[in-house]
């Protein structure tokens, strides 16, 4: 079947981008002195690539935007490089040492079928919890998947934007340093005993995700995000909360320079201790921004 996607946004009459009661992932961030205003849009990490669509509302943004601004420099490729060195354990620590031989054989069996993921060997390694977060992307149901912050990315280096990072790749992924890793390997097991019984509560709550992201609910996105931790509700203010609050406090510095695209995992923008209402906290206006896409089917 020969299907072709045809993106078109959805636009307002008016010249200026306007305000919207619909749901939507973009905000407009102006007051506290703010000579420009900067605007703020909610990411997901994977998405299917017929979906991964800019309205153009945000295409505008982009191209008068002066920086765009991500959770860590994507285009920074020292940063990207030393990514793979960060996922991994200290201490040269293998899921071996957390697990029973039982459960180590079961995860090891597991992951050696997943052909499309990395060699066993390397992904053993890893932080068990991004190990999961892999697994749970890559069963999304499409022939090819694209991370929203790639397209953002494209699309500021096609208008010669600075792409810079919120945070660095270390800090970030430091934060599954401050999780025990047995733990992170005991959520990791259930993860896979659920996935052979069938279809896990895991995956049916990513199904959600990304339905949530889709329609651009918010308040949907909080509650799943909050719900759907792999048993690690404890650590919401290490995964979340403590790193909205960094955001907020370094762009109180960088708001007032430049106008800015601000564009971080959707799961951060939503809650009393999201980075919406940090902002508005800190004196800030902000202000829902249409970012309507339609998309038309042709077979």
């Amino acid at each position: 079947m020969l299907l072709t996607i045809i993106a078109a946004a959805v636009l307002a009459q008016q010249k200026n981008i306007t305000t919207t009661n619909e749901n939507t992932l973009l905000w407009k961030i102006s007051g506290n002195g703010l000579a420009q205003p900067s605007y703020l849009f909610g990411t997901i990490h994977m998405l299917c690539a017929d979906e991964a669509l800019l309205s153009d509302s945000l295409k505008k943004i982009i191209g008068r935007s002066e920086q765009v601004y991500m959770e860590v420099d994507m285009d920074n490729l020292f940063e990207m490089l030393g990514m793979m060195k960060q996922m991994k354990m200290r201490n040269d620590t293998t899921w071996a040492d957390l697990l029973s031989a039982e459960d180590y054989e079961k995860v090891k069996s597991y992951f050696e079928k997943q052909s499309s993921l990395m060699p066993f060997s390397m992904m053993e390694t890893f932080k068990p919890f991004l190990a999961a977060s892999l697994l749970m992307e890559s069963g999304i149901q499409c022939s090819s998947a694209v991370a929203m912050e790639q397209v953002i990315m494209a699309e500021a280096k096609k208008n010669k934007k600075q792409i810079k990072g919120l945070e660095t790749m270390a800090s970030q992924m430091s934060i599954f340093d401050q999780i025990p890793y047995k733990l992170q390997a005991q959520q990791l097991v259930e993860y896979i005993d659920k996935s052979e019984a069938g279809k896990t509560e895991d995956t049916k709550e990513y199904d959600e995700l990304i339905n949530a992201y889709r329609e651009q609910d918010l308040k949907k996105l909080e509650e799943i995000t909050i719900r759907s931790d792999m048993g690690l509700a404890s650590f919401t203010d290490i995964l979340l909360y403590n790193r909205n609050h960094n955001w907020v406090e370094k762009l109180k510095t960088l708001l007032p320079e430049k106008s800015l695209l601000i564009a971080v995992g959707a799961g951060h923008l939503p809650g009393e201790k999201g980075v919406i209402n940090l902002l508005r906290k800190a004196g800030y206006t902000l202000t829902p921004i249409r970012n309507k896409v339609t998309i038309t089917k042709e077979i």
